[in-house]
């Protein structure tokens, strides 16, 4: 009964040792996450392999396990950049990102969990900087804001991918100017739609007035064939035509064949 004790102490022991190994050792990787491992007693960071996928995993306990979101996210940024002649212009962008799987022992022994704040924002800002710098106000806030939405995403690309950062897209959803420029623009915009549409009535009117003179100058030319082909014999013949036919009309009537000046027959009656 003395022995029970003492051989059941150090099964305790021990089974809080296992328990406390396993909890150190045991890790669980979310859905949409992997895992970098970091071994204490080695060399570090393992970058020679792929990272932890999705799922529960044992590591020895002296090593640890940094866990990353591997899906696509979504940071928004509000951003005062200037244009080309130095006004102040606000800009309202957001950026589709994610840690490029492969590459993921890389970015946390060069960059850190923290690689949003330390790359992605930095780069996206001098991008726009850049970018927006180039443009007039004028053009900010009409035409060229999907080529400034194209070029941010490709200067901040080209950096952000050699950092083991995979980018999908930049979208800018808003471009605030100061009131009193987009006033003058608007204005601006209204005073040449109003001279287009005044061009465009114009040159209607043109057009209008160049088809009637047209149409004019072919009916006088119709008419001037027209009377150089009729001959005197020509209307007498068309004079007897309409005679007879006339007087196959059912109303009482006189003809009277060669009365007339021309010699053409005269038509006497009442209806």
């Amino acid at each position: 009964m003395d022995k029970l004790p003492k051989i059941g102490l150090p099964i305790i022991v021990a089974v809080i040792l296992i328990i406390i190994l396993i909890s150190k050792s045991a890790v669980t990787i979310g859905s949409g996450e992997a895992g970098v491992l970091y071994k204490t007693f080695s060399d570090g960071v393992v970058t020679d392999k792929p990272p932890l996928g999705e799922g529960f995993h044992l590591v020895a306990p002296w090593n640890r396990v940094y866990i990353y979101e591997v899906r696509r996210q979504e940071i928004f940024e509000k951003m005062k950049v200037l244009s080309s002649n130095g006004l102040d212009i606000q800009l309202d962008a957001s950026a589709w990102y994610q840690p490029n799987y492969n590459e993921l022992g890389k970015l946390h022994q060069e960059i850190g969990e923290n690689y949003l704040q330390r790359i992605i924002l930095p780069t996206i800002r001098s991008a726009a900087r850049s970018v927006v710098g180039r443009y007039t106000p004028e053009q900010l806030y009409s035409s060229k804001r999907d080529a400034i939405q194209a070029e941010i995403f490709e200067e901040t690309k080209k950096i952000v991918e050699t950092q083991h950062i995979l980018l999908d897209d930049i979208l800018v959803r808003d471009v605030t100017l100061p009131p009193t420029i987009k006033e003058a623009i608007e204005r601006k915009l209204k005073q040449e739609q109003e001279s287009l549409e005044y061009e465009f009535r114009l040159v209607t009117a043109q057009k209008e007035a160049e088809r009637q003179r047209i149409e004019a100058q072919g009916k006088a030319d119709a008419n001037r064939i027209l009377s150089a082909s009729l001959t005197d014999k020509i209307l007498q013949d068309k004079g007897i035509e309409a005679t007879l036919k006339l007087s196959q009309s059912p109303n009482a009537k006189v003809v009277v064949v060669g009365s007339s000046g021309d010699g053409l027959p005269l038509i006497l009656g009442n209806n």
